[in-house]
């Protein structure tokens, strides 16, 4: 009977563990995403400070250009950047405390582990 409590306590921390490894792959792609949107808005902000306040500039929606003051596009760029930081801050965040939770289901699993040689064994000759 305790084997078999063992054996679905193992099942469900293999699936949290699992579970929680793909939010955190989830959550790095995002945090990558997120980093080329805020280079993209700085290195697009740069080019946009070096042009004078007289240049025509345009705005792309989707196949059509629009124009639009230097201002406006440089203001658009900005909040884009501060957009992404933020969503980076954030995203780091989630990112820390799905660390620590796989941290913590690996120790679950070692103590289970610990506690049960024989299913450490079992799962040991099902992987072969």
């Amino acid at each position: 009977m305790a084997d078999e409590a063992n054996r679905a306590a193992f099942l469900e921390i293999q699936a949290r563990l699992i579970e929680t490894t793909g939010k955190l792959k989830q959550v790095q792609n995002q945090v990558r995403n997120k980093e080329g949107d805020r280079k993209r808005a700085y290195l697009t902000l740069e080019e946009l400070q070096q042009l004078s306040d007289d240049t025509n500039t345009y705005k792309s929606i989707g196949r059509t250009f629009v124009l639009e003051p230097k201002s406006v596009l440089m203001e658009e760029q900005e909040q884009k950047l501060k957009d992404s930081e933020t969503a980076i801050a954030s995203l780091q965040n989630s990112k820390e405390y799905l660390e620590k939770q796989i941290g913590e289901v690996e120790n679950n699993l070692k103590e289970l582990l610990q506690q049960d040689p024989g299913l450490a064994r079992q799962i040991m000759s099902m992987s072969f």
